[in-house]
Order: C-alpha cells, then structure tokens, then sequence
C-alpha cells in the first residue's frame, strides 16, 4: 500500500485536499507522435515556441543529433518450444537482443510465439509496404509446423527477418516494432502495478527498461513513463533512494521538454522524495513553481495516476 505523503513536507498536497476526482483519459505507452517535436527519428529538443530562425533551427537539430549515436543491435532466436494448452499448440521463440560495439552484460531476453511475427508483420504492411517489400516473412504451411525441421528452419527465417527490419531506419523506429519489441512486457508490468503487485512489476520493468532504453536513443522522452513506473514502485516499497535515481533518469530524459505531461507530477513526486532522504529539494521546488505557472493544465494528477494508466486499453 502506497505510504501517505506528510502534509507539512515541501510541495505536499494540502493546498489540493478539496481537489474534485477527475477521470483520466485511458492512454498508451507514452510515445512521441509524429512532428517535430516528437517523431521518432528526432532528437527531444528546442520547443515548438521557439524563436530560431530557419538557419538557426537547422544548426540546432544538426548539433542535437551529434549528441547521441545510433545504437546497433543485433537479435539471435536462441531457442523455440513447443506449447500444449488445452484447445492450441504453438511454438514459442526466445529472442536473445545484444547491443554490438561493447561486451553486453545486460542483454535482453524475451519469448514471443509466430502469430507474434505475424501481427507484426501485417501492422508493418499497412504503413510500411514499400519499405518492406524485399524482406521475406517466413509463412506458415498447412502441415508439419510443429516437425523439429521445421522449427529449425524458420528459428534461421525469424531472426534474418529481424535483422532486416532492424536495418531499415523507419522501421527500426517504428512503433510497431518497439510495441513487438517490449509491449507485452511493458503491459504486464503496468498491470501489476495497477494491482497494486509493485515487486512483480518492479521485476518485469527493470529486465525491460535497458531494452526500451536502447530502442529510443534517439528519443528518451519515451523512456519516461517506464522509469516514472519505476520510482512509483521503489517508493511504494518504502525504498525512497532507488526512486529518487529513478527520478533523476526520468528528468534527465525530460530535458526542454517541460511541456511533457509527466514533468509537473515527477517534479512534484521529486520534491517529496529529496525532503525525505535530506537532498537539496529547494531546487526542485524551483522548477516545480517555475513549470506549474507555465504549464498550469498539467496540474491535477499525481505521478501515481498517471502511471496507472499507462497501457489501460491495451
């Protein structure tokens, strides 16, 4: 059960005791949407109020993307079982996810069954045809699916078909493939956490959370509602340090983007945190006033319920 917050700390919630419950709209993973601000293939950046001109715009997206480098990753289906249940019978892959470049101690590892690749590769068919017209899906046969021949064989045909994708820049940053990726992950994880189940979600995001983060190098405001999950957890079970660090990734990926839903709550959340452990929360405090009287709609909702309803409809 989630500790009371103290009403005589910093930034605490007595000024919102009379505060009406709102209903908060079901939302997704908190993706960047298309534009220049939050398309995938751009770098978070200078605000969309900004005053730049053409040539100073083109110098500041120039100088942002010499900030970070693309990430290679290279994937390998490490094994495949089959599965009984009681009225089907399907092969489950493992994918075993490593970053090139560097000895990769925290690779990833997850399961997904072929009617996995075959929804992602029909969600990849609508926007993507063209791009992936020479990448050869591995199709299913009437017979014989389940031979170890055949497993053997389409285990080869699964991982080229990765790596084909991967190679492919709009597909690599592509929401299909990040939901293919890390989605059911992400939403067991949040549905644990919605249940109150924070060790077990805690679990489930810190196996993901390293994955997600090298899939959205270029865009780490993705990462934000993972690693806000994160604090909520270490702080639920009464481990204020850890969610404090949490917190401080989450900012950082929130660099000049304090228009960003989460930013007001993770401030708010922060302040509680640095008062509890003896940090400088004066600062934080700072920024709090600062992005509440620019942004005051994102008043209203704890980092707790916006959180919960990450992955709600999904």
């Amino acid at each position: 059960m989630a500790r009371a917050e103290h009403p005589g700390s910093p930034g605490s919630p007595t000024q919102c005791a009379a505060r009406t419950k709102r209903e908060v709209p079901a939302m997704g993973p908190d993706l960047p949407h298309p534009g220049p601000e939050g398309h995938l293939d751009g770098p978070s950046g200078a605000s969309s109020n900004s005053n730049m001109t053409t040539r100073e715009l083109q110098e500041y997206w120039r100088g942002e993307k010499g900030h970070w480098k693309p990430i290679k990753l290279l994937f390998e289906i490490a094994s495949a079982r089959i599965e009984q249940r009681r009225i089907s019978k399907f092969v489950m892959y493992q994918i075993v996810v490593i970053q090139t470049g560097s000895f990769d101690s925290n690779k990833a590892v997850l399961e997904r069954r072929y009617s996995d690749f075959e929804k992602l590769q029909k969600s990849l068919l609508k926007i993507y045809r063209e791009e992936i017209e020479d990448v050869v899906f591995p199709g299913k046969r009437l017979t014989g699916n389940f031979t170890e021949e055949m497993i053997g064989e389409r285990r080869l045909a699964l991982r080229e078909y990765l790596r084909l994708l991967y190679a492919i820049r709009a597909v690599r940053r592509s929401r299909e493939l990040l939901d293919f990726l890390t989605g059911p992950e992400l939403r067991e994880a949040f549905g644990c956490l919605r249940a109150g189940q924070y060790a077990r979600a805690l679990d489930t995001l810190l196996r993901v959370v390293p994955l997600l983060e090298r899939l959205t190098a270029h865009s780490p405001a993705t990462l934000v509602p993972a690693l806000c999950a994160i604090l909520v957890c270490y702080r639920d079970l009464e481990r204020p340090a850890e969610a404090f660090a949490a917190g401080e990734r989450a900012l950082r990926c929130l660099h000049a983007r304090e228009s960003h839903r989460y930013y007001v709550p993770l401030l708010e959340a922060m302040v509680r945190l640095a008062y509890s452990l003896g940090k400088d929360f004066a600062t934080l405090q700072g920024r709090l006033e600062e992005s509440q009287l620019r942004w005051p709609s994102h008043r209203g909702f704890s980092l707790k319920e916006l959180t919960v309803q990450e992955y709600l409809s999904s």
